[in-house]
Order: structure tokens, then C-alpha cells, then sequence
């Protein structure tokens, strides 16, 4: 894992919630910031680990917390991209680790010391309201997928799970197996395998080897729940969001 210095300028443009503080700010949180290139699997935080670290996907990069069960593959419970941040947004403390957080879509990632990000919390207010509204967003996205998971079809979820990265990493190419999908929405190989191919019929997605590609956003919209159009109506919602 190989880190250099973040570049000035960089994450006003790459991170969402990075470019909501003012230059001053941000020059402050960043001053010991380390900038890493990652890759699809790589850990960010292992269960029980303390965390020392806050990690920024910027760009296209994408993350996601991960909960493992006894009789089955570990399941994806939150996404992270662009808007936000994972580690110690919302215990505030370097408490341990209970979910998995690694990288979901290979990309760059900002990451800052946690006692640095608690440092400015402390003594600037209106850091402090940015993080915690992030914490409030973070939250719902928690909720709303517990009420998909309970309520809607294998359909609608993996077409919402597919169309909420497309938004975060801003490409149509998603480089994981129906296997893998399927793991991440808890649902197995033949259920995941059985829809993909029907969205492949409607021509609304193409099935390479290790690959799925958009061609039909629309298309893929259509069968999807409002679960991702209520978190960002939420989102929008709260004053003053990045």
C-alpha cells in the first residue's frame, strides 16, 4: 500500500465531502493526509482492528463495510464513494472495528490520521456540522437498506445496487462475477444469475467474462425500487450537505 502527499487542489474536485470545507479547512485536515492508489479487495479496516485511519474514496473509487455470517459469504451492507468517508465518522473514537470496510471499485483514496479529523471537530464548529450531517446521511443509507432488503425483490435490489455505484464511480463497466454480485446482496449465484441474464435479454446490461456493462440506464432504472431517489432526496434535504 504505497502512499504519497496529497497533491493541492485534488480533493476539492474528488471528494464530495472534502470540497464542502472551506480552503482553509481543508488545508488543516490534510496536512498529515497520505493519498493511496487501491485495488478491488484491498482492506481498509478488519473486525476488531482499532481505527486509526479515515479514508476518502475520490473519483471513481468505491468502498463498502461488509458483515460475515456463519454459513455464507460476507455481505455488503453500506457502499461509500465520492460523497463521503468510512472510519470514525460516526463513534468519533478509535473504537474497534466490528464490520469489514475494503475497496469495492478500484481508485484513489485520501487517508487521514483519525486524531487529526477529531482535532478540527473539537475546534471548528462548522466541521464538526459537516461530519455529522455525513454521519445523519450515512445512517439513513443503513436504514433504507434494511427496509429494501426486508421488502423488495431480488430484482429491484440488484438493479438499485447496480445503478447506485454506476453513480458513484461515474462508469457503466462494473468488474465483478454474478457470483460476487450475488454475495454482495446476499442472494445466491442462480438467483443473481437468473436476473442479470433477464436484464441481458431486455438489453439493458452485457455479461463478460468478470465483467457487467450498462448500455441501458434507463432500461435498468425502470426495474429498480426508489430506494437510492429517497436517500438522495434525504440527502438534498439536509441543510447545508456537500
Amino acid at each position: 500500500m504505497a502512499a504519497s502527499r496529497v497533491a493541492p487542489g485534488m480533493t476539492a474536485a474528488a471528494n464530495t465531502l472534502l470540497a464542502a470545507l472551506t480552503d482553509d479547512h481543508r488545508t488543516r485536515l490534510l496536512r498529515r493526509a497520505a493519498r493511496l492508489d487501491l485495488s478491488r479487495g484491498d482492506l481498509l479496516h478488519g473486525p476488531g482492528d482499532p481505527v486509526d485511519y479515515c479514508y476518502f474514496p475520490c473519483g471513481g473509487a468505491v468502498a463498502g463495510y461488509f458483515i460475515a455470517l456463519e454459513d455464507r459469504p460476507a455481505v455488503e451492507v453500506a457502499t461509500i464513494g465520492r460523497e463521503g468517508a468510512l472510519g470514525g465518522i460516526i463513534s468519533r473514537e478509535e473504537l474497534p472495528v466490528f464490520a469489514r470496510s475494503a475497496v469495492l471499485a478500484s481508485g484513489t483514496f485520501v487517508r487521514l490520521p483519525l486524531d487529526e479529523l477529531e482535532a478540527i471537530r473539537r475546534n471548528v464548529p462548522a466541521v464538526d456540522r459537516l461530519f455529522s450531517r455525513y454521519a445523519d446521511y450515512f445512517i439513513a443509507q443503513l436504514f433504507q437498506a434494511i427496509a429494501c432488503n426486508a421488502s423488495h425483490t431480488i430484482e429491484q435490489r440488484l438493479a438499485r445496487w447496480i445503478g447506485g455505484l454506476l453513480d458513484k464511480t461515474g462508469d457503466t463497466t462494473i468488474n465483478l462475477t454474478q457470483e460476487q454480485l450475488g454475495e454482495l446482496i446476499g442472494v445466491g449465484r442462480t438467483y443473481a444469475s437468473r436476473t442479470l441474464q433477464r436484464f441481458r435479454q431486455d438489453r439493458i446490461i452485457d455479461l463478460r467474462r468478470g465483467r457487467l456493462i450498462v448500455i441501458d440506464r434507463i432500461g435498468l432504472d425502470s426495474f429498480a425500487c426508489a430506494c437510492n431517489a429517497a436517500l438522495a432526496a434525504h440527502f438534498d434535504g439536509v441543510p447545508g450537505h456537500p
